[in-house]
């Protein structure tokens, strides 16, 4: 029972530490994307979908003017 009890306690403070880098997560890539594309706006975006634009620029390859037309399109797209 002891064992089972400890279990649960862990499991709990693991999903709570998931929760709370989220917004973490989601400040960092919002980052990411303001300083390529200072005007974007992302206020209609999920914390998910921002994260995915952020990982979307850093993974796309070429200069910066290609990476800052594929976020753009991207994120409007999005919205």
């Amino acid at each position: 029972m002891k064992t089972l009890i400890a279990s649960a306690l862990v499991a709990t403070a693991a999903l709570t530490g998931v929760a709370s880098a989220a917004p973490s997560t989601a400040e960092n890539a919002a980052r990411i994307i303001q300083a390529s594309l200072p005007d974007a706006d992302l206020s209609g975006l999920s914390t998910q979908q921002i994260v995915a634009v952020a990982q979307t620029l850093q993974n796309t390859d070429g200069g910066a003017a290609k990476k800052a037309g594929v976020t753009e399109a991207l994120i409007n797209s999005l919205n």
